[in-house]
């Protein structure tokens, strides 16, 4: 794809599924890339993946729902690399619960880690992309915050407000030459995925989608490294599904 080489970007939730299957790209594609998660275990697992590329990855260990680690990890990135050019926030955590079985708390977790971390590390790193009259962002959402997921009502709630905040953020950043789009995962197999998915559940869904199987984190790295390339110059404030006709918009 084209502008990608000697980009610099940061990517959240590195350390496995999507995350780790954006990073592996885009490490291919000659980008400099910081990953941004907790699990830095995992984390280095991915740079090592990136095989001779691994150099070009650094890797930090920052709770997103934090302001002030997100602001710390960025202010060092820069400083090794530079300023960031591209944004991919793919972190995200849940717990299917039926809604009235949940409580307070598990809500303040859900909403902590997949509104306020996209909200954190965008306040953080769009700031300078508009001052610089460039930068590429997606957010990943999900399917469930288009058209609803049993058990996942309080993450619906979050990635539909990701996808209605990234169309705010599109209008308001155009003019400063900032894009942000949004990728909606279908059921994808990933260590969240199967964290609440038994092979009845992934066998059902598997049969409902049109393709015939699940996604994998592959089928979302190629749209989102997409959104963030020269080929999609022209795009911003769009909400895309990949979900293997499971969803399907117009």
């Amino acid at each position: 794809m084209l502008g990608l080489n000697e980009r610099i970007v940061v990517v959240t939730g590195g350390a496995s599924g999507i995350g780790r299957a954006v990073t592996l790209r885009l490490a291919r594609e000659g980008c400099t890339v910081a990953i941004f998660d907790l699990d830095e275990e995992g984390a280095q697992r991915t740079k090592v993946m990136c095989g001779e590329k691994a150099a070009s990855v650094f890797v930090y260990h920052v709770d997103i729902s934090d302001y002030m680690q997100v602001e710390r990890a960025t202010a060092d990135f820069e400083e090794k690399a530079g300023p960031v050019d591209f944004l991919a926030n793919v972190a995200g955590w849940d717990l299917a619960k039926p809604f009235l079985e949940s409580d307070v708390e598990l809500w303040r977790k859900i909403i902590a880690i997949n509104l306020y971390g996209p909200l954190n590390v965008q306040h953080v790193i769009a700031k300078g992309m508009a001052l610089r009259k460039f930068g590429r962002i997606v957010n990943v959402a999900s399917d469930a915050g288009r058209v609803g997921s049993s058990g996942e009502a309080v993450y619906s709630a979050c990635k539909g407000g990701i996808a209605s905040f990234s169309k705010t953020l599109a209008r308001e950043l155009a003019k400063s030459g900032v894009q942000v789009n949004v990728v909606c995962p279908g059921p994808t197999d990933t260590p969240l995925f199967r964290s609440f998915a038994d092979q009845k559940l992934a066998d059902a869904l598997t049969r409902a989608i049109p393709m015939g199987r699940l996604g994998q984190p592959d089928d979302c790295a190629g749209m989102i490294v997409f959104l963030l390339s020269d080929d999609a110059g022209f795009i911003t404030g769009q909400t895309i599904s990949v979900s293997g006709g499971l969803t399907m918009h117009g």
